[in-house]
């Protein structure tokens, strides 16, 4: 993984904490990171190349007036501010990849300086085995303090640790053998098409990241959130907001920003399209 920084441009070294997203489905950790971006005002000081990311290619994501910046597949972007560095991924893994791409990826942050990364991801509400909905829409965490990935900090916040992370389970097992460099026979693993409902977790990228993080020796927060396909704007300002207070931020104190603190990214008014043309009903 090569990082390239931007002309002029010069990493904060206060800058410790990295936060980005790790695909799943509904994209949510992709559109909270946009959102912390562009309410943070985040600088964009560099982008990584990774031989395991799809090439993409786009529009500034945050501007209204064309300037001839390009978006692209990996992008960092920090807060002085905030003393925040934020990495934002707008395309996927190559297919069978994402333990390379993640031990990449924890690399380049133990080697640029970072202490405590956060990743923000979503579960597919479909796999939600015990529903409670009657706090309204809930924060799952794992963290790399302790074994059982609990930490009392999001404790006290009122989230609840993903009961489905056990390190002594097969998946989870391989995934920190492979993290830390060893080889592991993949006889007792299971296909693609014979994954049990424990193996769904260890399966998606976050189990990956959070797994080849850690055995770097770094303090990873996985903050998590269950969801479905579609329209999941408010999912993402669920998970921003839920970064924000893992990591003592106030949306109202972001320079520049109104009382309400949040600024919508430009790139989201067409995100699913313009609105039906009424006249048709």
């Amino acid at each position: 993984m090569e990082f390239v920084i931007e002309q002029g441009k010069q990493p904060h070294q206060e800058c410790s904490t990295l936060l980005l997203p790790a695909l799943s489905i509904g994209n949510v950790g992709q559109l909270a990171v946009d959102l912390l971006v562009s309410s943070m005002k985040a600088e964009r000081i560099g982008y990584l190349d990774d031989p395991f990311v799809l090439p993409c290619v786009g529009n500034d994501a945050y501007g209204p007036i064309p300037c001839g910046d390009l978006a692209l597949p990996l992008e960092a972007y920090e807060s002085a501010f905030s003393r925040v560095a934020l990495l934002q991924q707008r395309s996927p893994v190559v297919k069978g990849r994402m333990v390379e791409f993640a031990k990449n990826l924890a690399n380049f942050a133990a080697a640029s300086g970072k202490k405590h990364v956060v990743l923000l991801s979503s579960l597919d509400f479909g796999k939600w085995q015990k529903i409670d909905m009657s706090s309204g829409p809930q924060i799952y965490y794992l963290s790399s303090i302790n074994p059982d990935g609990r930490d009392d900090n999001c404790e006290q916040l009122g989230w609840k640790r993903l009961q489905e992370y056990n390190p002594a389970q097969r998946c989870w097992k391989y995934l920190s053998t492979l993290a830390e460099g060893n080889t592991m026979l993949e006889s007792n693993l299971p296909f693609e098409d014979e994954l049990e409902d424990e193996d769904y977790c260890p399966s998606l990228p976050f189990a990956a990241l959070f797994s080849c993080l850690k055995a770097k020796g770094l303090k990873v927060t996985c903050l998590l959130c269950y969801c479905s396909e579609g329209d999941n704007i408010q999912d993402a300002f669920h998970l921003a907001e839920a970064a924000c207070r893992l990591l003592g931020l106030n949306p109202s104190t972001f320079p520049g920003n109104g009382s309400g603190g949040w600024v919508i990214p430009f790139s989201w008014q067409t995100v699913y399209g313009p609105p039906p043309d009424m006249s048709i009903f």
